[in-house]
C-alpha cells in the first residue's frame, strides 16, 4: 500500500472529489482526517470509512476561519500524533457571469478557495516542519486556471491563484522536504457540477451544455482525479515539486 501508516488531512473531503480521495487513501493504508463545513455529509463519509474498516476522523471546519483551522489540526495531531499529507480540496464552485457577480460573492469565493488553501498549507507546514520529516501537500486547482468561460468568474480567479500559490509554496517549503504540487481537474461529475449547472437557470440543459464541451464525450469521475492525487501524495512522486498535473480528458488542449 502506498500510504501505509501515513496520516492525511483532506479539506472538503465530505463529498465529491475530496471524498473519493479520502476513500482511496484509506484503501492505501492511510489514516484520514476530513475537514469540511458540511456536517451531514461529513458524518456520512465517516460511516462509509468505518464500513471499509478504515481509521478516519471528521472535524467540522470552515477553511476560511483561522481559529477553526488551527483547532481542527490540533485535534488531528492529538489523535494521530502527526500529519504527513495535506490535500486542499475545499472550494466554492460559484457559476456566475462577471457582470452578475457581487463583490461579496467574489470575496467569499476567494476567501474559501485560495484563502483556505493558504491557511491550511501554512498551518500544516508548521506541523510538518516541527516534525522534521517532510511531507506532501496537494492542492486542487482547475482546468479553469488555463482557459476562460462565460461563467465562473470568481472561481476562475481563485483557481488561477491556487496555481500560482502552489509554485510559490513549493519553493518556500522545499528546504524542509515538503513537496507542494497541484492537480487541475477538468469537468468532473460531482455535486458541485450540478450546482453549477443549476446556476445556468436549468440544471438539465446546463449539464448538457457542459457535456457537449467534453472531447471524450463524457465527464470525468472523482476516482480518476483521486488516483492522480494519490500519486502526488505518495513517494512515487518524490522528485516532483511545484508541478500542476492537468487531468481533464483533453479539455484544455482540444479547444
Amino acid at each position: 500500500m502506498k500510504l501505509e501508516n501515513k496520516v492525511a488531512v483532506i479539506s472538503g473531503g465530505a463529498q465529491g472529489i475530496g471524498n473519493a480521495i479520502a476513500e482511496l487513501f484509506i484503501q492505501e493504508g492511510a489514516k484520514v482526517a476530513i475537514l469540511d463545513i458540511d456536517e451531514q455529509f461529513g458524518k456520512s463519509a465517516m460511516r462509509r470509512i468505518d464500513a471499509m474498516g478504515g481509521d478516519g476522523l471528521f472535524l467540522p471546519c470552515d477553511v476560511q476561519n483561522e481559529h477553526m483551522v488551527r483547532q481542527a489540526l490540533s485535534v488531528v495531531v492529538e489523535t494521530y500524533g502527526t500529519v504527513d499529507i495535506l490535500v486542499n480540496d475545499a472550494a466554492w464552485q460559484l457559476n456566475r457571469p462577471l457582470l452578475e457577480t457581487s463583490w461579496d460573492e467574489f470575496r467569499e469565493v476567494m476567501d474559501i478557495n485560495i484563502g483556505g488553501t493558504f491557511l491550511m498549507t501554512r498551518e500544516v507546514a508548521k506541523i510538518m516542519i516541527e516534525q522534521k520529516k517532510g511531507g506532501a501537500i496537494v492542492n486542487l486547482g482547475s482546468s479553469f486556471s488555463f482557459i476562460g468561460s462565460e461563467g465562473y468568474c470568481a472561481y476562475h480567479a481563485s483557481k488561477g491563484a491556487v496555481s500560482s500559490f502552489t509554485r510559490a509554496a513549493a519553493v518556500a517549503l522545499l528546504p524542509y522536504g515538503i513537496r507542494v504540487n497541484a492537480v487541475a481537474p477538468g469537468t468532473v461529475l460531482t455535486p458541485g457540477l450540478r450546482v453549477g449547472a443549476r446556476g445556468t437557470g436549468n440544471e438539465e440543459s446546463g449539464m448538457q451544455s457542459f457535456l457537449e464541451k467534453q472531447p471524450l464525450g463524457r465527464f470525468g469521475r472523482s476516482d480518476e482525479i483521486a488516483k492522480v492525487v494519490l500519486t502526488l501524495a505518495s513517494d512515487d512522486a518524490s522528485f516532483v515539486y511545484g508541478a500542476e498535473w492537468v487531468v481533464d480528458g483533453a479539455y484544455t488542449v482540444a479547444r
